[in-house]
């Protein structure tokens, strides 16, 4: 009986893993077809890069949804590390519980939700005082980021609690003065749980279609809102390369950010490379 579970477990994870990755192969497999039917193999062709790399429309989206996606990871990073080192420090003032409610409720807020009282927010603005004018990147980057910071403060609130507070109490007792224990202690520590965060701000930017949809406008259209259009009207080859090359950027960051987290680990603990 003991034999078999090895290969139960085998099995178990191979049939995940094909679940999951498989749909993904195929499409970057078909992103080379010749046809114009992505369920027709008609030989092997580049035809779809170079045509995609003419589609201005794509491209402008694209750079679009990255300047979001960078813009909304580094301000979700900074306000949720606030919201964290709030949480984790300060455990005694009164209204803790309402603000740890606020911080957390976009992560089971509809996002349906969060997209209509974004819009709601952003038209009674603009009536006000007349900002933000329209609807646009701004406004994508502003919504973007009121959800995405309930993330990364979980993830930097899950290491900050971690934290080993001798370390701060010793570097203070030597003199530092706190902001420095937090640039120089606090900081490099939670280092890989920033990068964390700001990874995964950016993938949840790139990756949102139903908040874009609410709060953009013309001239403003995301890379998400153009795939979906598009593959509305039937799946585009075009779309199968579009999404090999994501793929590839994505596993190459990935597989570099953890060779550099690896790195920093063996450095810290004094192990030889």
């Amino acid at each position: 009986m003991s034999g078999r579970r090895p290969f139960l477990l085998f099995t178990a994870v191979a049939f995940g893993y094909a679940f999951l990755y498989l749909p993904i192969i195929t499409l970057m497999i078909y992103s080379f077809n010749d046809s114009r039917l992505v369920t027709v193999w008609g030989g092997f062709s580049t035809r779809w890069y170079v045509e995609l790399f003419r589609n201005e429309q794509i491209l402008s989206a694209l750079w679009l949804s990255v300047r979001i996606a960078a813009m909304n990871a580094t301000f979700a990073v900074v306000l949720g590390t606030l919201a964290a080192l709030t949480l984790v420090r300060f455990t005694q003032f009164r209204t803790r519980m309402l603000f740890a409610g606020m911080v957390t409720a976009p992560l089971v807020m509809p996002e349906v939700i969060l997209g209509l009282s974004a819009l709601l927010m952003f038209v009674s603005l603009e009536q006000l005082i007349g900002w933000p004018e329209g609807r646009g990147m701004t406004t994508i980057t502003i919504a973007h980021i009121t959800f995405t910071t309930a993330y990364v403060a979980v993830v930097v609130q899950s290491r900050l609690s971690q934290l080993d507070g001798s370390l701060e109490e010793a570097a203070m007792d030597l003199g530092a003065r706190p902001w420095k224990v937090f640039l120089v202690i606090i900081l490099p520590i939670i280092s890989p749980a920033l990068i964390a965060g700001w990874l995964l701000g950016f993938t949840l930017s790139m990756d949102d279609l139903v908040i874009a949809s609410f709060v953009s406008g013309p001239g403003s259209t995301t890379l998400p809102m153009v795939v979906y259009s598009s593959v509305r009207l039937g799946v585009s080859p075009q779309v199968n390369a579009l999404a090999t090359l994501i793929v590839v950027v994505v596993s190459t960051g990935v597989i570099i950010a953890g060779w550099l987290l690896h790195r920093q680990q063996r450095r810290h603990t004094g192990k030889p490379r």
